[in-house]
């Protein structure tokens, strides 16, 4: 099980994305718009820059929310491989079954 503290940053961090998504989205469309004059290129860029790291999406990890665990990961599932394994041998996940049976 992944530590508590990891676990509340990640939901940190999502907030953060959430917040500012809007606003880097402009940001970003601003700077790397070819018809905006240099000047105001840059200045979407030093305002972008301004922004909290963690507010990127390229930031977050996936992690299972049973566990905590970033390794191993099933995005469908939203679960890593082990928790998805218990589940599936449980029969909480439906249409799942072994292969070899």
């Amino acid at each position: 099980m992944a530590r508590k503290a990891i676990i509340e940053r990640e939901k940190k961090r999502a907030l953060l994305v959430e917040k500012h998504a809007q606003q880097r989205a402009e940001l970003k469309r601003m700077a790397n718009d070819p018809q905006r004059p240099f000047e105001e290129q840059m200045e979407a860029r030093r305002r972008l820059h301004l922004l909290p790291k963690n507010s990127s999406h390229v930031r977050q990890r996936n992690r299972c929310f049973a566990t905590g665990r970033p390794r191993g990961y099933i995005r469908f599932f939203g679960m890593c491989r082990i928790v998805f394994r218990e589940q599936a041998l449980l029969g909480n996940l439906p249409g799942i079954r072994k292969a070899s049976l």
